[in-house]
Parts: C-alpha cells; sequence; structure tokens
C-alpha cells in the first residue's frame, strides 16, 4: 500500500513538471519593440533665446491706395485681386467725355487768345515805331501795350485751363505707381467713382515685414538690430527670421503696446498680407542641449524620456531648465547626451530594459512603438 502511494505521488509530480513553461520559451514570448523612424527625436544643442514676445501681423511695406481723382464713372478694370503688375500698367479707366469736351474747350481758347495776343503785339510793335518817330502819341502807345498785356495775360490763363483740363483726362487712368500684386479690388465697370473713392490696393510682396506689439514694460529689453524669430500663421512650423528695424516711440493708450517693425532677413519670406505671427526677440541666449516636450514623459514632479539605444529602451531620470515659451522645448541640465534619440509621444506600456530594433533594420515586424500603447 504504501508502494503505491509512492509510486502515484511521482506520477503525479512529473506531470506537473510537464506543464510547466520552459524558461527559454517564456523568454521568447516577449515581444521585440519595433520602432519607427520617425518615432524618434534626437536630441541636439540648441540656443535657448530669452526676450519679449511679440505678436502682430505680415503688412507690406510698399502698399498704395489708388484713389478716384475725378468724378466719372467707371468703364473697365484692367486687373483683378491676385494679379500681378507693372509699374505704368493701367489698372483702372474711367469714363472721360466730360473731360475731353473741357479739353477741346480749353484748346480752343488757346488758339483764340494766341491770335488776340499775337495782333495786339503788332500793334504794340507799330506804335512803338511810330512813337519814336514822333507820328504817335504817348496815350497810344500805353493803350497798345495795356491790350498787348491784356492779351498776354488771356492768353496764359488759357493755357492754363488746356492743362489742367490734359491732366484731369490723364487722371482717368489709374496706372500701377511700381511692380507688384493687387491685393484689393474696390469697383466694377459701371460704378461711380467720386473723388477720393477707392479703386484698387496695390502692394509690393517683396516688402513684407512683421508689424507687432510688445509690453511696454518689455521696452527697456528691446534694441535695434536685435534678432527675432517667430512663426506665420498658414506656414505651419517653418521658422522665419527677421531683426528689429525700428521702434515706434508712441505707445497705445487703451493696450500700453508698442509697436515694433521686424524686417525679414535675407532668404523666404511670406507672400501673404495679414497673416498672424507669433515669435520672440531674442534679447539674451545661451547654448545648451534642448529636448522637445513631445518627448517627455512625467510621473508626478519628476520627469522622464525613454532612450533607445544598442537595441533597448531605456528610461531616464530627467533635470530640466528653462522653456523656451515659443518654441516649447525645454533645456536639459543632465540625464541626457547630444545626439541621444528619444521616442516620441512614449506611452505607458514601455518597459525599461525592453529590446527594440529601428523598422528599417529589423527582420520581422512584431509591435510598434505606436502600437505599444493600443
Amino acid at each position: 500500500m504504501t508502494q503505491f502511494t509512492i509510486t502515484a505521488l511521482v506520477l503525479v509530480l512529473a506531470l506537473a513538471a510537464c506543464g510547466k513553461p520552459e524558461p527559454a520559451r517564456t523568454a521568447a514570448a516577449s515581444p521585440t519593440l519595433l520602432i519607427q523612424p520617425q518615432d524618434l527625436v534626437t536630441v541636439q544643442s540648441g540656443t535657448l533665446a530669452s526676450g519679449p514676445i511679440i505678436t502682430g501681423t505680415i503688412e507690406p511695406e510698399r502698399r498704395a491706395d489708388l484713389r478716384a481723382e475725378v468724378s466719372a464713372v467707371v468703364l473697365q478694370v484692367y486687373k483683378d485681386n491676385g494679379d500681378v503688375v507693372r509699374r505704368g500698367d493701367l489698372l483702372v479707366r474711367l469714363d472721360d467725355s466730360a473731360i475731353r469736351d473741357s479739353l477741346a474747350s480749353a484748346q480752343e481758347a488757346v488758339r483764340a487768345a494766341s491770335q488776340s495776343f499775337e495782333q495786339a503785339e503788332r500793334q504794340f510793335q507799330r506804335l512803338k515805331t511810330l512813337r519814336e518817330s514822333g507820328m504817335a502819341t504817348t496815350q497810344q502807345f500805353e493803350d497798345a501795350e495795356i491790350r498787348r498785356n491784356n492779351a498776354q495775360s488771356d492768353l496764359s490763363a488759357a493755357k492754363t485751363r488746356s492743362a489742367q483740363a490734359r491732366q484731369q483726362l490723364e487722371r482717368t487712368l489709374a496706372r500701377a505707381p511700381y511692380d507688384g500684386v493687387v491685393s484689393e479690388r474696390k469697383v466694377s465697370a459701371g460704378d461711380t467713382a467720386q473723388i477720393g473713392k477707392e479703386l484698387l490696393k496695390v502692394m509690393d510682396p517683396s516688402s513684407m515685414r512683421f508689424e507687432g506689439l510688445v509690453s511696454a514694460d518689455a521696452l527697456g529689453d528691446i534694441k535695434l538690430g536685435q534678432p527675432v524669430s517667430f512663426r506665420v500663421n498658414g506656414y505651419g512650423e517653418q521658422l522665419f527670421a527677421g531683426a528689429v528695424k525700428r521702434i515706434n516711440p508712441l505707445a497705445n493708450a487703451s493696450t500700453r503696446q508698442v509697436e515694433v517693425m521686424v524686417d525679414f532677413a535675407a532668404g523666404k519670406q511670406p507672400q501673404l498680407a495679414g497673416l498672424y505671427a507669433e515669435g520672440q526677440i531674442e534679447a539674451a541666449s545661451r547654448s545648451g542641449l534642448m529636448v522637445p516636450a513631445l518627448a517627455l514623459a512625467r510621473e508626478g514632479d519628476r520627469v522622464f524620456a525613454w532612450r533607445f539605444k544598442n537595441g533597448v529602451v531605456q528610461k531616464l531620470s530627467l533635470v530640466l531648465g528653462e522653456r523656451n515659451p515659443r518654441l516649447g522645448d525645454y533645456a536639459v541640465l543632465s540625464g541626457l547626451s547630444d545626439g541621444d534619440q528619444l521616442i516620441r509621444n512614449p506611452t505607458s506600456m514601455l518597459k525599461d530594459g525592453q529590446k527594440a530594433e529601428l523598422a528599417a533594420t529589423a527582420m520581422a515586424p512584431v509591435t510598434t512603438a505606436s502600437g505599444a500603447g493600443s
């Protein structure tokens, strides 16, 4: 009876041992993290700038509002919004019928006044000769001189009216003042244009500048020529550079903000006016390692980053410094080295010491970094 019991116990233990997983098989079941190249960010040395925040719009320095200089009906508009124009191009033509009639009348008056003056001049010269020979009285000579002078005045007045009519005729043609682009069309054919009415707006897209506002409290930190870096709405993450060109000496009475003009640095600049822009005037700067906020993970007051190195994902504790208020990057005081590769947008599913491979070099896809959290 005892021998049978021992034998049965040995068989039970053997069967139980057969049901346990082998160590090698357990290790093989742990997945290898497959990391896509776009899931990594590289730690690099950068410049942490400090200075006033500036917000405003992109506006052209050269912009012209073409307005009607005569009261007339719009006959034709040759250009529309966005059309490229050259200096002297005809943009708008106004009705010049009445002005042409005035010009013709003025020119006829010039011819009549010219004939009267020529006749008075001949009479004056004749009496001058007769007076020298004693055949004309002084009174006759003076009367001829007065008629000659009056005719000369009438001729000058007629020429002035003719020139004014010719100028009015020219003002019925609105032309481009310089090479640029039509930014806003205000009239159409058939409209009545009173004197001063806007016809078209023309701007020079190569003269764009950043017209920003800063707090008056920060005015002491701003100097001419200081570099400015900023982003423009509609251009994504593209960073533009410029320099302070002019500081308005008058603050806004309501907002207590000061207008600052920023010129674009040589290179690409926006071709659209009116876009919102925000940036920072670099009053001071220092160099150091920078890490983007999207590569950080927080646990209470502690900050971590997940580094991919030598085929392993490591959890590193970081000590951060100041944050760039414009870019959102943080200065790293300790915990990282230049060139470290960090996982972008780390999830809670990552394990310290977990094996990982880059997608470009992996032999068999197992788990992606983006899918680790799903």
